[in-house]
């Protein structure tokens, strides 16, 4: 369990042995995170730091970059030996202008409010790629996505693989998938290496369906069931398949599912994390037949399982929020079906 949120962020940010051996042969121009300060940004950032640090290549760079609208955040990886860049990347001039890198974390995306801001979502997750592959054409590049580019799928298919045909539904899933295919023409035009990171849910004790769901448990408001299945994933486990998927990044793309290995019915979630809370869950609706999921065969064949179970995750996040910690208010929202968010 974690006690403070540093001593949580640390754990995050843990490289793997792996990841050491991967940071090894990165490319001497360094590694440059776009989107830093986002939910995972922080964490990869300085999980890339450390393990070029354990690597004993200390003096090769790891850029960050984000307009920072947490300047805790910025001069907190700054005393770490990170390079800050501010930059809003919406302005396509300023990608221009970003450092070489050999290799890029791509982790910028528009979702929550793209429904009634259908703009953005084009312009930050299809036309920003464009001028990103062909910035860094000579770089390797690991590209977040999400499942959310597959149709929703009954639980005993066991999830849509990643040469599952894909039926994006709502504008963010829309241009999720045409982030991909951006992607896929610059590798083809530009020669760019990419990995495509399809994530669904990372989950840590701050953030994710797991909080959801303990939230909705603990303030007694009903938990909906109609998405009746869900696959989560440990944080630290996500910060460190999306930087080792960097050696895999290939022209065409390497696409990979980023998920859990259960797939976890709703019910049961609640039902255990209310044990741990002490509440019994209040439940709406019922299951439909159907749920955004994904099968993580592949990512689990290269890089392992998670470090941490679904019920040790349970375990750290009923005991962070009965310890008070602070939680980021961002619901994920997973359990949409309408593609609106």
């Amino acid at each position: 369990m974690f006690a403070t949120e540093t001593e949580l962020e640390s754990e995050l940010s843990r490289p793997g042995h792996d990841l050491v051996d991967d940071a090894r042969t990165w490319d001497d121009r360094g590694l440059i995170v776009l989107g830093a300060g986002g939910k995972m940004g922080t964490g990869i950032t300085m999980m890339a730091r450390r393990a070029l640090d354990a690597a004993g290549r200390d003096s090769t760079p790891v850029t960050a970059v984000s307009r920072w609208t947490n300047e805790t955040t910025r001069s907190s990886l700054a005393s770490r030996g990170v390079n800050t860049v501010t930059a809003d990347l919406k302005d396509l001039a300023a990608v221009k202008q970003l450092p070489d890198a050999g290799q890029v974390v791509f982790l910028v995306g528009a979702k929550f409010g793209t429904a009634s801001r259908p703009d953005e979502a084009w312009m930050i997750n299809t036309v920003l790629p464009s001028a990103v592959v062909r910035r860094y054409a000579s770089a390797r590049i690991s590209a977040l996505s999400t499942g959310n580019v597959y149709p929703l799928m009954e639980p005993r298919t066991g999830g849509a693989r990643e040469d599952h045909p894909t039926a994006p539904v709502g504008e963010y899933a829309i241009t999720c998938l045409g982030r991909e295919q951006v992607f896929t023409y610059g590798s083809r035009k530009h020669g760019a290496k990419v990995a495509l990171i399809r994530l669904n849910y990372a989950c840590e004790p701050r953030y994710g369906v797991l909080v959801d769901l303990a939230k909705a448990i603990l303030d007694h408001q009903p938990v909906n069931l109609e998405t009746g299945t869900v696959n989560v994933v440990w944080q630290r486990y996500a910060n460190d398949v999306v930087l080792r998927s960097l050696a895999h990044a290939d022209a065409p793309p390497f696409v990979l599912n980023l998920a859990g290995p259960e797939t976890a019915s709703v019910r049961t979630v609640a039902a255990e994390l209310g044990r741990r809370l002490g509440v019994e869950p209040v439940f709406g609706g019922s299951e439909l037949p159907t749920s955004l999921l994904s099968n993580a065969m592949l990512c689990h064949e290269l890089f392992g399982y998670p470090d941490r179970s679904l019920g040790q995750m349970f375990d750290m996040v009923t005991d962070w929020l009965q310890r008070g910690g602070r939680v980021w208010n961002k619901p994920t929202k997973f359990e949409r079906r309408d593609g609106a968010f």
